[in-house]
């Protein structure tokens, strides 16, 4: 999988957590009330977080609240459907790093997603 790959979002929905884990690209898997789902192993590595400290909570104000903005968090909030991708700091635990965010959500899906891409 590509992280710019168009069809990406239906790719990502049927992959277990061993594929996400195999991406060089970080993987955020929400549900749609935006609990943390799976936590892939590049997205571990980039912010420092270990996969069992965030599945089970909610991404944008329990485990990285750096996000609960109008640039990333009110966007999921905002669309039914939603395909951006942005340049972004996380500062959250962890000295600041510039990224790539692709976010990706339908509510005709189960989930949604952050991709995460190191700058």
């Amino acid at each position: 999988m590509d992280f710019a790959q168009a069809d990406i979002a239906e790719r990502l929905d049927t992959a277990d957590s061993g594929t996400l884990d195999s991406l060089s690209f970080g993987v955020v898997k929400m549900d749609l009330n935006d609990v943390v789902l799976d936590y892939n192993d590049a997205e571990s590595r980039l912010s420092g977080l270990s996969k069992e400290s965030v599945v089970g909570r909610n991404f944008f104000t329990q485990v990285a609240p750096c996000t609960n903005n109008f640039m990333v968090a009110e966007r999921y909030h905002e669309h039914d459907v939603l395909d951006e991708t942005i340049e972004y700091v996380f500062t959250y635990r962890m000295r600041p790093t510039k990224v790539r965010l692709r976010m990706l959500k339908d509510v005709r899906r189960n989930y949604q997603y952050m991709l995460v891409e190191a700058l």
